[in-house]
């Protein structure tokens, strides 16, 4: 598998809704780099970290990527309905790891990330593939404020779910756990869902070999990469798994993936299974509003991966 994207007459419009979190900032610098990718603006939600520390992290890695006018709007501070749960034990007190960047010199929009979605989608409708990265509570309420969403968006991809076991309790993966009746709206909203969950986020691990790879990528290995990983206390394994990287991808190299069609709906009520994503893969056809990533060409992957950061750690070093 070739490490260059096949090249395309334009790239393709992203809006990215996340809550950085290490493994967002190497999506982050994945789209910065990728030259299949237009980063048209970031969205942010509480997930990872509280909602001033994801929205603060995202300026900062627009800033250090050196694309700081890529637009970014703060969203919801907490789920529909539950209380919030970060996952600072994860990601450290900064979201970053051991990553240190400096406080940002911008601030997000005068407006809120649900509003910056609509406006965006619906101006040019078919043209913008929305990649969420995070909690989907921004998601299921730009649904319920504006239900044409649905016909507007080009695609919508999610890192998020799982058809096997989950990694925050044995059913359910954190960004659906985190706010699963959000997560239920989404699914059930009409359109539908690309799921790059667990079932292939797993995979995608920044081993030691892959972690040899990166340290010829300058001060975006030096300052981001590595720390970030450094201080990443993630699923136990050779390496630590870059969640969020795998639905960017999955959109500026879908061949990398193989995904098949089921029925996705999201448990609400189970005391045990809360925030499951029940895969029934033998759905009736017009039953399914979803696919799933089942598997992933990982060597591919990285050769994709680390094209894509050393454009934009080259970038970095020219500016």
């Amino acid at each position: 598998m070739s490490a260059e994207p096949t090249p395309v007459a334009a790239p393709r419009r992203v809006v990215l809704d996340c809550d950085p979190g290490i493994d967002d900032a190497f999506a982050i610098a994945f789209a910065c780099g990728h030259p299949g990718l237009d980063l048209t603006g970031v969205t942010t939600v509480a997930g990872n970290l509280g909602l001033d520390r994801t929205t603060a992290n995202a300026l900062s890695l627009l800033e250090f990527l050196g694309h700081p006018g890529v637009p970014v709007a703060a969203g919801s501070r907490a789920p529909l309905l539950r209380t919030f749960h970060d996952a600072r034990d994860v990601h450290g007190e900064s979201g970053l790891g051991g990553a240190k960047l400096p406080a940002p010199r911008g601030r997000p929009l005068a407006v809120h990330a649900v509003d910056f979605l609509i406006e965006v989608i619906s101006a040019a409708p078919g043209t913008v593939t929305l990649v969420a990265t995070g909690p989907l509570t921004n998601i299921a309420l730009a649904v319920r404020q504006h239900p044409q969403l649905v016909s507007q968006v080009a695609d919508l991809v999610i890192m998020g779910g799982s058809a096997g076991r989950g990694n925050v309790t044995p059913a359910a993966e954190f960004n659906i756990w985190c706010d699963p009746e959000a997560a239920a709206i989404v699914f059930g909203a009409g359109w539908q869902v690309t799921m790059a969950g667990l079932d292939v986020t797993l995979q995608a691990r920044a081993t030691t070999a892959v972690q040899d790879r990166m340290r010829a990528l300058g001060r975006l290995s030096g300052e981001l990469l590595l720390p970030g990983l450094g201080g990443y206390r993630s699923t136990a394994g050779d390496g630590q798994p870059v969640h969020d990287v795998c639905a960017l991808a999955l959109v500026a190299a879908p061949g990398l993936f193989r995904c098949e069609p089921a029925r996705v709906e999201v448990e609400t009520l189970g005391r045990w299974t809360s925030g499951m994503t029940v895969t029934d893969f033998a759905a009736a056809p017009e039953d399914r509003n979803a696919s799933v990533a089942v598997s992933i060409d990982v060597a591919g992957f990285w050769d994709l991966v680390l094209y894509a950061y050393g454009l934009a750690a080259a970038a970095m070093d020219a500016s």
